[in-house]
């Protein structure tokens, strides 16, 4: 898998209300802007903050929309083996390409342990598995030790990597030498650039759902090595970053700042899972301010 695939957030109207209509006209959005497939029910979509049913729901919704017109991945991270088991299967049911799995979260495991659970975990899985290396959140990383020896499993397909750490994404791509079919994907997309030149394969980057052509733009001038056109896109992500995802103080302001500029530019709803909510009036009018100029620029690089 390689390319742009955004993680999708997730449009609600309430606590455990879809909101369709903003969910059809993202899906479209994004798939018109280029981008190489979809990941719902991740950080991004504030995956552990959504019922079961709601899950369930954006699965089905998700695929019926999309309708094989790229691979849809699948968030299946959750504290219950059980029920990642139980989303996995309704995903395949759906008609999602493949699952993705951080560390379960709450108490941290150790590698062993995290080792085990993969393992675990595979024969259950109906569909092919991604790892996602979300360290921040989970509170335990991926070792490369574990990533390698979970290389001798064919069902997994590679990894998404969210850490920041570029020395650990290097080794992450040394170990391609041993599965050279493998994916390996930066989450961060201030990184993207790097990432692609260290030999990764694309990104899983939130801003992708406001601007989706500016980043398949960075990825496909990375790939083609043409370092002039590729810098002058980063540049301009790095001001999507500065702009968008500080206007907040807490750890929640990049999600905020993504569903706030969607709704401004009349994609969808705002409204945020608890326990966050969107922002206020004064975010707000930040938020339109930056998008009016982040607009034009996009435009203009991105013709």
């Amino acid at each position: 898998m390689k390319g742009i695939i955004p993680p999708l957030i997730t449009p609600l109207l309430d606590r455990d209300a879809l909101d369709h209509a903003g969910l059809e006209k993202l899906i479209e959005r994004l798939i018109t802007g280029g981008v190489h497939g979809l990941f719902i029910i991740g950080t991004t979509g504030e995956g552990p903050s959504l019922s079961y049913r709601l899950r369930r729901e954006l699965i089905t919704e998700t695929c019926r929309r999309v309708n094989q017109r790229v691979p849809v991945f699948v968030g299946i991270t959750d504290t219950a083996f059980v029920e990642s088991v139980n989303i996995a299967r309704h995903s395949a049911e759906a008609g999602a390409d493949a699952v993705v799995a951080a560390p379960p979260y709450y108490l941290p495991e150790a590698q062993p342990e995290l080792l085990e659970y993969i393992r675990h975990l595979l024969p259950e899985m109906p569909l092919p598995l991604f790892l996602y290396n979300m360290p921040s959140l989970t509170k335990v990383s991926f070792d490369i030790d574990t990533v390698r020896a979970l290389q001798d499993e064919t069902q997994i397909l590679g990894i998404k990597d969210s850490s920041g750490n570029m020395v650990y994404f290097h080794r992450l791509c040394q170990l391609l030498k041993e599965r050279p079919d493998w994916s390996v994907l930066m989450g961060p997309e201030e990184l993207l650039l790097d990432a692609v030149f260290a030999g990764g394969h694309g990104g899983v980057n939130g801003g992708a759902n406001i601007f989706p052509e500016l980043y398949v733009a960075l990825y496909d001038a990375a790939v083609s090595s043409n370092v002039v056109r590729a810098r002058e896109l980063h540049a301009l992500v790095m001001r999507i970053s500065a702009t968008l995802y500080q206007v907040g103080r807490h750890s929640s302001a990049i999600i905020k700042g993504i569903k706030c500029a969607l709704s401004h530019l009349g994609v969808c709803d705002d409204f945020m899972a608890e326990p966050f909510h969107r922002f206020r009036d004064v975010e707000r009018n930040r938020i339109a301010e930056a998008l009016t100029l982040l607009k034009e620029e996009v435009s203009n690089l991105v013709p």
